[in-house]
């Protein structure tokens, strides 16, 4: 997705050859324009499917999931990672560890939001070692909705999450591709083939 690419080689910061560094545009200030056509993309990405429900994880991931509900038409469930005084029981849950926080939360789904009649397409702004999206589907396996696919904003194709996800036979769609983060620059996989 050439929009995302220049916004991202624009703005993106290298922090470490790992940490690639998005706020001004994704994940604590968001750019609406750009939300618009990542939701687009996902919907025509994905539009061999039926969704009935997107799942995400908060927050970053919930801002590209609202523009694709708004694109084809379904509710956004987002998990949440801290306890709610509105939301302690008749929970899904399931465990997510953070790399770039270091921590593990518990991340739940109330049930009244999801179930086996669901066909569910998850969306989340990173995809490294595949943490939250294992947690996502964990969520949705106790739901018994079909999980449809995982859409990913920008996927750290240096890192396993998105190539142990493929072999689990999960379809993974990624509108970016990081090949490597080495020496401050962004290399796009597209761009380590050429």
């Amino acid at each position: 997705m050439k929009l995302l690419h220049d916004k991202i080689m624009q703005e993106g910061k290298v922090l470490s050859s790992s940490v690639l560094k998005v706020d001004s545009f994704l994940n604590h200030q968001i750019d609406p324009e750009l939300m618009k056509e990542i939701g687009h993309e996902f919907a025509n990405r994905f539009s061999d499917q039926i969704i009935t429900k997107i799942l995400t994880i908060e927050s970053s991931g919930i801002a590209p999931s609202v523009m694709l509900g708004l694109e084809i038409g379904a509710p956004v469930v987002f998990a949440r990672k801290r306890k709610s005084l509105t939301l302690s029981d008749n929970l899904y849950s399931s465990k997510v560890h953070s790399f770039t926080k270091n921590e593990t939360n518990d991340i739940s789904v109330s049930r009244n939001f999801l179930n086996e009649d669901d066909s569910v397409l998850i969306v989340d702004d990173f995809l490294a070692n595949g943490e939250a999206v294992k947690g996502l589907l964990d969520i949705a396996a106790q739901a018994g909705a079909n999980v449809v696919g995982v859409g990913i904003v920008i996927e750290k194709g240096f890192q396993d999450g998105g190539k142990l996800l493929r072999q689990q036979g999960v379809r993974v769609e990624s509108l970016a591709i990081v090949d490597s983060l080495e020496d401050g620059k962004v290399t796009f996989a597209a761009e380590a083939n050429a």
